[in-house]
């Protein structure tokens, strides 16, 4: 399933900014990103779950791939910890790849915007035109990192307000929160739904069951739960899952419960081609927040450190 989204963005992005000086870059990404899922197919998940973060903190400029000596860049904030190395691998692998081919030209940020979208493709999900020319930030700080990214513990306006500070409407925050259909969490994420007090009233109560069976209380700091039924295929069983009572955070589970929200939800579980046009919709503005363009930062020669 193809859907051309034929647009410019905001920051002079433009779909064929490569064009010239490197016109394999997507081709490039594509062979990497598949030879990776067929080693590990859970590159595919942490990839994009890579992209939100990034682009929420910073702007879409890989300040999340930078790795610090002394654990103080944004990948080693506590909100961050969860973000599996499989993700990292697979961009910094894949700007070797492109790097060999074009050297100086691609950034970082504009290699994992194009990962994320194929990451999408691999889990059986809608491909779509991405937008470049991003450059890459010069600032990755884990202290910038709190209240800037969603929690699991979000309530409905603290979603749609951290969204909105990103110029995304409540039915993008929706929409994106539909990735949660890919990957896994670590059970120390929803250790209050299972086991704080008062018990949380949204859980349906033989989920909550099969939750605590898989995250016992001895297991809570290592153990990992998947997101839904299907966590390597990109569909749109979670909003079916909501509709249960079946979401794995309560920032999940609140796009039903609520009554302002519950009719996207229910929309989305009826139709899938309807959540794909949505969820591309708000990938593209997703990968349009905060970019650095012209000459502001810098196309760093290796993801992980700013140039020297």
């Amino acid at each position: 399933m193809v859907f051309m989204v034929m647009q410019k963005a905001g920051g002079q992005l433009v779909e064929n900014f490569y064009e010239s000086s490197c016109p394999n870059v997507e081709g490039i990404v594509k062979e990497m990103a598949f030879a990776m899922y067929m080693q590990e197919n859970f590159s595919v998940p942490a990839t994009l779950r890579l992209f939100f973060p990034d682009c929420f903190i910073e702007g879409c400029d890989a300040s999340i791939m930078i790795d610090s000596p002394n654990c103080d860049a944004e990948k080693d904030a506590v909100d961050n910890l969860s973000l599996a190395g499989d993700g990292f691998d697979m961009v910094n692998k894949v700007k070797q790849a492109v790097e060999a081919a074009c050297p100086g030209v691609v950034s970082c940020a504009d290699i994992l915007a194009i990962a994320a979208r194929d990451a999408v493709v691999l889990a059986g999900g809608p491909s779509f035109s991405v937008e470049l020319g991003r450059r890459d930030g010069l600032i990755s700080q884990a202290s910038r990192v709190a209240g800037n990214i969603p929690e699991p513990s979000f309530n409905l306006t603290q979603l749609t307000t951290i969204f909105a500070k990103n110029n995304l409407s409540q039915t993008d925050m929706i929409a994106l929160s539909g990735a949660h259909t890919l990957g896994v969490s670590h059970c120390a994420r929803i250790a209050d739904r299972l086991y704080g007090f008062p018990p949380d009233p949204y859980l349906d109560k033989n989920y909550k069951d099969q939750l605590m069976l898989k995250c016992p209380l001895t297991a809570l700091t290592d153990g990992v739960i998947t997101m839904d039924a299907t966590p390597l295929t990109f569909d749109n069983l979670y909003y079916k899952s909501l509709e249960k009572r079946k979401g794995l955070f309560i920032s999940d589970e609140v796009l039903f419960v609520e009554s302002a929200s519950q009719p996207t939800v229910q929309d989305f579980a009826e139709n899938p081609y309807t959540f794909s046009r949505a969820f591309i919709a708000g990938m593209v503005k997703l990968g349009r927040v905060g970019v650095k363009t012209g000459i502001q930062g810098e196309i760093r020669r290796n993801c992980a450190a700013f140039n020297s």
